[in-house]
C-alpha cells in the first residue's frame, strides 16, 4: 500500500499567511498578538472546507512557539512547533463535538483545564463542530468558557452558527469565514500543479472551483481524482466528463441556433444533451447561467463578474455583441418561468421543449415591435413604448367580413401562403404616407404579430399580419367599396401588386362636402350626436365619459380604463363618421388610457334600487348616519 496522502492534507497551510482567501481572519489574529490583546475564546463559523480548523491550528501552534518572528508566524523548527506537526503535543487538545456531545465528555475536557501546560505558555482546546453539543453540555460549558484559568484558550468552530445558544455567543469573539473566490482557488491549484509538475488547462481549473462551491477542501479532492484519472495532463475534456459538467459549447451552439431562429437546430441541439445523460432541467438551468453571463458580458462595468478563463471571457464578449438585451431578459424570463414548473409537469421534456420553442422566435417579436416604434412621428402622433400598457393607439375600423375573405383567398393558393413570409411591401409614396390611419392599422397589427410569435407557428403568425395589413390597405374606404376589391381579386399572390391596386382605388374617391368646420366645439357636437344613436346603455355610459381633444389633425380620445378603450372599437364605423362631417380624409384617431380620469356623473332615469335609495338619503340627510351609529342600526345595502 503506497504512502499517498490526499492533497487537502498534504497542502493544509501551516502559516497564516498560506490560508487561502481568509485574509480578514488571519490580520486580525495576528494583529491582536502584535498587541497582546488575545481573547481567551474564540467561535470560527463559517461554510465546510474553507479554513476555520486550519486558522484554530495554527493560531494554537503560534501561542506556543518559542521563536515567533515579527510577521507572529510559527517558526515549525522549535520542539513546540515539532511536536504538534506530529500530533504529540500534551498543551494542545482536540475534541470533536459531533461524537463527544453528551456532559460527561464536557465534564472531563473541564478536568483537562485545570491541569496547567507542561511545556509552553498556553493550553489551547479547539472543539470542532461545536453545534453538536446538547443543551446540557452547552450549560455545563457556560462557566468554564466564562472565567478560565489565564492560560486556557478555546476556540469553537462551526458550519451552523444558528445552532449555537446566545449564552454561548456572548462569552466568545466570533470570526466569519467567507467561502472561498474562484480566482483564489485558481490560484491555488495551478500552483499544487507547479509543485507537482503538472500541466493544466486554465479551463479545467475553472471547472473544478466552480464545482467546489466556495470549499477549498472539496476542490482538492476533485483535484486528486482529476488527477489520478488524467495523470501528468488535465485537460478541460478530461474534466467535465469526470464531475458530468455540459460543456460550454453547446450553450454557444445552442444560442446561436436561438438567434437565426433554427427550431430544427434547437430541438437535435437539446436532444444530443439528453442523450449524454444530463437531465432537463440541468440543461435549463445551465442555459439560465450562461444567458445571465451573456448579460453581464453586454456592459464593460459588469466584466469582471465573469469568474471565467479569459479565453472564455472573450467567447462570452463576442457572442453578447450579436444578442440584444431584449432577447436575453425575455429568454431569461421563459428559463425561470420553466424551471419553476418544471416539478409539477408530468412530461418534464415536453415542458422544457415549449420553453425552448417559444425562445426561438423571440427575435422575431423583438423585430416587429421594434419595427412599430420606428414609424415616423407625422404618422403616429402619439407613439407609446413597448413596455407601456397604458397608452393605446389603432384604427377603428376592423372587419370581420374582410378577415374571412382574405382568409378564404389565401386557402385557395398554396404558393402564395408560402411567399407570404418571405415578401415585404414597398415603402409607401408621399401621397399614401398622408393617411395616418393605415400607418395605425400598419403599426398595431405588428403588435398583434409580436404578442403572438412566442406563442404560435411561424405560418399562423404571418398568416395574421397578412390578415391585418389588408385591413389596414382598405382602411377609410365604406364596406361596399372594401368588400368589392377583394371579390375582385382572383388570388393573393403578388402582395405588392394588391395593395397598390387598393391604393389607387382609395386615392380615386372623392371626398364629401364637409358638413362642419373643423373645431373643438364640433368634434364634441358630432361626438354627442353619435353616443345618443348607441343603443346600448352600458356601452352608451362608457362612450359618455370619453374626453376628445383635437390638434392640428389628430384627435385624441382619453378613456379611464380598458373597458372604455374597447367600447370606442366596438364602434367601428365612428372614425369615417367623423372624417364625413368634417370632409377630411386624413384626421387621425388615437386612444390613450388615462386611470385617473373621472367619469361623468350621468343621472340615472327611473326608478331606484335600495342601494340607490339608502345613498340619496344620506346625501340629503347626513344625520341619518350619525343616529344609525349612534344606536347600533345597520342598513342591509
Amino acid at each position: 500500500m503506497s504512502t499517498f496522502v490526499v492533497s487537502a492534507r498534504k497542502y493544509r497551510p501551516h502559516r497564516f499567511e498560506d490560508v487561502v482567501g481568509q485574509s480578514h481572519v488571519t490580520n486580525t489574529l495576528k494583529n491582536a498578538l502584535r498587541n497582546d490583546h488575545l481573547a481567551h475564546a474564540f467561535l470560527f463559523c463559517g461554510p465546510r472546507g474553507v479554513g476555520k480548523t486550519t486558522c484554530a491550528r495554527i493560531l494554537a501552534k503560534v501561542l506556543n512557539c518559542k521563536n515567533i518572528g515579527e510577521d507572529f508566524e510559527p517558526c515549525n523548527e522549535c520542539s513546540s512547533c515539532q511536536s504538534f506537526n506530529e500530533n504529540a503535543s500534551f498543551n494542545i487538545t482536540e475534541l470533536d463535538a459531533a461524537s463527544n456531545n453528551s456532559v460527561e465528555h464536557i465534564r472531563a475536557l473541564i478536568e483537562q483545564v485545570r491541569f496547567q501546560p507542561q511545556q509552553g505558555k498556553y493550553k489551547v482546546f479547539i472543539i470542532d463542530e461545536v453545534h453538536m453539543l446538547s443543551q446540557q453540555a452547552f450549560n455545563a460549558f457556560l462557566k468554564t468558557l466564562e472565567e478560565p484559568p489565564p492560560y486556557a484558550i478555546f476556540i469553537l468552530a462551526t458550519t451552523e452558527k444558528h445552532k449555537i445558544i446566545p449564552t454561548i455567543l456572548s462569552r466568545c469573539q466570533i470570526f466569519d469565514f467567507k467561502r472561498i473566490q474562484i480566482p483564489d482557488m485558481v490560484a491555488h491549484l495551478r500552483s499544487i500543479c507547479d509543485t507537482e509538475n503538472i500541466q493544466a488547462d486554465a479551463e479545467a481549473l475553472h471547472i473544478v472551483a466552480q464545482k467546489a462551491d466556495g470549499a477549498l477542501r472539496d476542490a482538492l479532492s476533485i483535484f486528486d481524482r482529476i488527477a489520478a484519472f488524467s495523470g501528468k495532463e488535465i485537460v478541460y475534456q478530461d474534466v467535465i466528463d469526470n464531475l458530468n459538467v455540459l460543456d460550454y459549447d453547446y450553450y454557444f451552439k445552442f444560442v446561436d441556433a436561438l438567434l437565426i431562429e433554427d427550431m430544427s437546430s434547437v430541438m437535435l441541439t437539446f436532444d444530443e444533451v439528453l442523450k449524454k445523460g444530463f437531465d432537463p432541467d440541468i440543461f435549463l438551468n445551465g442555459l439560465a447561467e450562461h444567458l445571465r453571463n451573456l448579460l453581464v458580458a453586454k456592459d464593460q462595468q459588469t466584466i469582471d463578474l465573469l469568474t471565467l478563463s479569459e479565453a472564455l471571457q472573450k467567447r462570452y464578449l463576442e457572442q453578447a455583441a450579436k444578442t440584444s438585451s431584449t432577447f436575453l431578459l425575455t429568454a431569461l424570463n421563459l428559463a425561470n418561468d420553466c424551471d419553476i414548473h418544471y416539478k409539477t409537469a408530468r412530461n418534464k421534456r415536453l415542458h422544457v421543449e415549449m420553453a425552448l420553442i417559444k425562445m426561438t422566435y423571440i427575435q422575431r417579436a423583438v423585430d416587429i415591435s421594434e419595427g412599430s416604434a420606428s414609424l415616423p412621428e407625422k404618422k403616429r402622433p402619439e407613439q407609446r413604448s413597448p413596455a407601456s400598457k397604458d397608452r393605446v393607439e389603432a384604427p377603428l375600423s376592423s372587419s370581420k367580413t374582410t378577415k374571412t375573405e382574405a382568409s378564404g383567398q389565401e386557402a385557395k393558393s398554396e404558393n402564395a401562403a408560402a411567399a407570404a413570409p418571405t415578401k415585404e411591401p414597398d415603402k409607401p409614396s408621399e401621397e399614401e404616407s398622408s393617411k395616418p390611419e393605415s400607418d395605425l392599422a400598419e403599426a398595431s397589427s405588428m403588435e398583434a404579430a409580436a404578442d403572438e410569435a412566442t406563442d404560435e407557428i411561424e405560418e399562423e403568425v404571418i398568416e395574421e399580419a397578412a390578415e391585418q395589413e389588408l385591413v389596414a390597405a382598405t382602411n377609410g374606404t365604406s364596406k361596399e367599396a372594401h368588400t368589392a376589391s377583394v371579390m375582385a381579386m382572383p388570388k393573393l399572390g403578388n402582395m405588392d401588386k394588391m395593395l397598390q391596386q387598393l391604393r389607387e382605388e382609395e386615392a380615386k374617391e372623392v371626398v364629401p362636402t364637409a358638413k362642419y368646420d373643423l373645431s373643438q366645439e364640433n368634434l364634441d357636437k358630432i361626438w354627442e350626436e353619435y353616443v345618443a344613436k348607441v343603443e346600448q346603455d352600458s356601452v352608451r355610459n362608457l362612450l359618455q365619459n370619453v374626453r376628445l381633444t383635437l390638434e392640428g389633425k389628430a384627435i385624441t380620445a382619453l378613456v379611464g380604463s380598458k373597458l372604455g378603450e374597447g367600447a370606442i372599437r366596438q364602434q367601428s364605423d365612428i372614425i369615417h363618421q367623423i372624417r364625413e362631417d368634417f370632409g377630411d380624409a386624413d384626421l387621425s384617431f388615437s386612444i390613450v388610457i388615462d386611470k385617473r380620469l373621472k367619469p361623468k356623473e350621468v343621472k340615472k332615469t327611473g326608478p331606484l334600487n335600495d342601494k340607490e335609495k339608502l345613498r340619496a338619503m344620506y346625501e340629503k340627510n347626513p344625520e341619518i348616519k350619525t343616529l344609525a351609529k349612534k344606536f347600533g342600526l345597520r342598513f342591509d345595502e
